[in-house]
């Protein structure tokens, strides 16, 4: 960015040449809404909003919300971005959940503040999934092998040992056999016979970060294996003292794709714990497995019990787009409810609370076959079934195909509008990292970018029916071929290219992706107004100066929003000092 220590201002952005809120220093056009330059101490945005998560069942919550709406005003911020988880189910909500949006409105009012409710989680959705949990997208499971022994039919390791040696009995000194890898082995990696969760030897990492830069204190085993396939992986850990727990992990990996994104959430300090996470094969016939520690650094941490085995019915999907199809090794196709008693996972999303998807619960015993069933004992059968898949620390994606998804939605947006009047509303689209596998997608024969079009035109159509006139507008991220819509974005299948198509030109895209100015162009390009989310939780001066030095010469940036993720509202009035010409660059 240029030099600013005596540049004034004007000429500043002069020397950008930057647009903002129609303040433009190119010949006015149609996107001036201003002369330039506006005078001293005047905003440089014409929205500046602030972004609230809170959960107003509570009523300290609410009070907390209203004393930030009371600074933003006296801040200069004029909107208020609401999102409340509660906004998905709001059908079940107790008289006192409306009476404190009453507060917030009356204070709204008072203060002369816009309200802009969220709505749509099409991302993170365990509000939506609440409803009905079956709706999470799902991943295939293709033929997995299933023995029939006492009348139940149970999942089969297949191969029949996929990770051998992961008791870490098997070694050479300190080094274990049979692993691709192991990082230290001697140095500060150790086969420990004095602390053990079983067996007679555990492995342990010591002081990685005296030793290892990267602070790699990991094990890794490549594994032949089947396509679209369900399995877990479960290792116990132990730790003492250890720096850096968040960065300790259990990976599955397909070339450069990582096939689980799940957080273990290991302790500095913990005695030993099962952690668990779970992966498809997807088409890969190979997956590496890793277990340890990326960016470790002093303290120790033992391993044991590494496990890999088939997961069967855990969170086993049953709808019509995800069909459940029992097989013999003959073909032989078996009926639900003549030859097996329906299956299904009865804690499927509901732990703790509807919505919410765990590993942590003991799935179906397999599938019990009927009274005069034709599947004999003994028989391998060849079942298919879709379960969802979970990211980082509990994030489940919908499936955006299935019908019943648009009646949750059209009901959150009728009632939403109800209460908030639907001036403005704002699409929670964001991060979908799960996409286009199952059968609901792939029978409609389109690319998960043309299957997310569709969503996002089918939302606005809902929106605007619920409430004609409404102003749109959406997360940036996934309509962004420079962000996240695009090829091998997390488990999406194939390509996102192509997702903007469903966002109307009038729908105003809040933009959070500051490392490129090739987002920006692609709103300008396609006509969209932008507010960008200049804080993000990190120094208010260095993310605003970011997006200016993003945004030269780019038209229809309309308004700025306070962006916390961690309800830190600490640097509210420094940032909104930010957004007044003069101020930026002093």
């Amino acid at each position: 960015m240029l030099s600013m220590k005596r540049t004034t201002f004007a000429a500043a952005v002069v020397a950008m040449g930057l647009c903002w809120s129609g303040y433009c220093i190119e010949e006015p056009g149609p996107d001036t809404r201003k002369a330039w330059p506006p005078k001293e101490g005047e905003w440089l945005f014409e929205k500046r909003w602030v972004y609230c998560s809170f959960n107003n069942l509570v009523d300290k919550n609410t009070d907390k919300l209203l004393a930030i709406m009371k600074r933003s005003k006296a801040a200069g911020y004029n909107g208020i971005v609401l999102a409340d988880y509660k906004f998905n189910i709001l059908k079940n909500m107790p008289d006192r959940y409306f009476r404190n949006l009453d507060r917030v409105k009356a204070s709204a009012k008072e203060l002369g503040l816009e309200l802009i409710p969220t709505c749509f989680p099409i991302g993170y959705s365990s509000g939506l999934l609440a409803h009905d949990q079956n709706l999470a997208a799902g991943l295939p499971v293709k033929d997995a092998l299933f023995v029939v022994k006492g009348g139940v039919a149970r999942p089969q390791n297949d191969p029949a040992e996929p990770l051998r040696n992961g008791d870490f009995e098997d070694v050479k000194g300190d080094a274990c056999r049979g692993f691709s890898f192991q990082d230290g082995a001697g140095v500060y990696s150790f086969s420990d016979t004095e602390t053990v969760k079983s067996g007679k030897r555990s492995l342990r990492y010591e002081d990685i970060g005296k030793h290892n830069k990267h602070g790699h204190g990991r094990i890794s085993k490549t594994i032949k294996v089947k396509p679209f396939r369900y399995y877990m992986l479960s290792v116990w850990i132990r730790t003492e003292k250890f720096e850096n727990p968040k960065g300790v992990k259990m990976l599955a990996l397909a070339g450069k794709a990582s096939l689980s994104q799940m957080d273990l959430k290991v302790k500095a300090t913990q005695d030993w714990t099962k952690h668990q996470v779970v992966f498809n094969t997807l088409g890969n016939e190979e997956v590496r497995v890793y277990v340890g520690a990326w960016g470790g650094r002093g303290g120790k941490m033992w391993l044991d019990d590494w496990r890999m085995e088939e997961a069967g019915l855990l969170n086993v999907l049953r709808r019509k787009g995800a069909p459940f199809v029992v097989k013999g090794e003959d073909g032989t196709v078996y009926e639900e409810g003549k030859d097996f008693e329906p299956v299904s996972d009865p804690k499927l999303g509901k732990i703790p609370w509807p919505g919410s998807y765990k590993l942590t619960h003991e799935p179906p015993e397999g599938i019990k076959l009927t009274e005069g069933s034709a599947i004999k004992e003994g028989a391998r059968l060849r079942v298919s079934y879709s379960h969802p898949v979970i990211i980082y620390w509990g994030q489940v994606c919908c499936c955006p195909s299935e019908p019943k998804v648009y009646e949750i939605l059209t009901d959150q947006a009728e009632r939403l509008v109800k209460i908030f009047g639907g001036g403005a509303m704002f699409m929670a689209h964001d991060e979908i990292r799960c996409m286009g596998w199952d059968e609901s997608c792939t029978k409609r024969g389109l690319t998960s970018g043309e299957i997310l079009a569709d969503n996002a035109r089918k939302c606005v159509d809902i929106l605007e029916k619920a409430r004609p006139g409404v102003r749109i507008h959406v997360w940036s991220d996934m309509f962004d071929p420079n962000h996240n819509a695009r090829e091998n974005f997390y488990l999406v299948k194939g390509d996102l290219a192509g997702s903007w198509e469903g966002l109307k030109k009038d729908v105003v895209i809040v933009n959070w992706h500051s490392k490129t100015e090739a987002g920006l162009k692609h709103f300008e390009s396609r006509g969209h107004s932008q507010i960008i989310a200049g804080y993000y939780d990190h120094d208010p001066r260095q993310n605003l100066t970011a997006w200016y030095s993003k945004a030269k010469g780019v038209k229809g940036v309309v308004g700025c929003m306070y962006t916390t993720w961690k309800s830190d509202f600490s640097k509210l009035e420094e940032f909104a000092k930010l957004m007044k010409r003069g101020e930026l660059v002093k």
